[in-house]
């Protein structure tokens, strides 16, 4: 066995399996944006209601699954998971100690064709980034 690789091996074995696009993760709830659907920011989640375009997706689509913001307070997505029971879509509440602007993710499990937009961008939208991300 060659050096690099016994070297690989190692590594492997020490620290697990190493992640893809971890900054992606991070922000997409441990998915990647190539998967995503839909995302919504923290703020839209705490408003009241669901978003219809989420609830759309959720009826529609077969292979989805939802990831929620693990740091929002459960009555802010309670309706989220309500929608994902009502049309069996599975979810995942991620906490895993990283600082995200969003609050839900719908994903699939493979990689989507090209999306043009995959965020729903009105005023709650613009809360959650940073004063220097904001569109003028």
């Amino acid at each position: 066995m060659s050096q690099k690789k016994l070297e690989d091996v190692l590594k492997h074995g020490i620290y697990g399996t190493p992640d893809t696009l971890p900054e992606e993760r991070k922000l997409f709830l441990g998915t990647i944006s190539e998967r995503v659907y839909l995302g919504l920011t923290n703020t839209q989640v705490r408003q009241r209601g669901i978003y219809q375009e989420a609830e759309a997706l959720m009826k529609e689509k077969q292979d989805i699954h939802l990831h929620i913001n693990g740091f929002l307070s459960y009555p802010s997505y309670a309706n989220y998971i309500q929608t994902a029971n009502k049309y069996s879509v599975p979810f995942t509440i991620v906490n895993d100690g990283y600082d995200t602007p969003l609050g839900i993710v719908l994903a699939a499990a493979q990689a989507l064709p090209q999306q043009d937009n995959i965020f729903i961008k009105d005023e709650d939208f613009y809360n959650d980034l940073p004063d220097n991300e904001r569109e003028s």
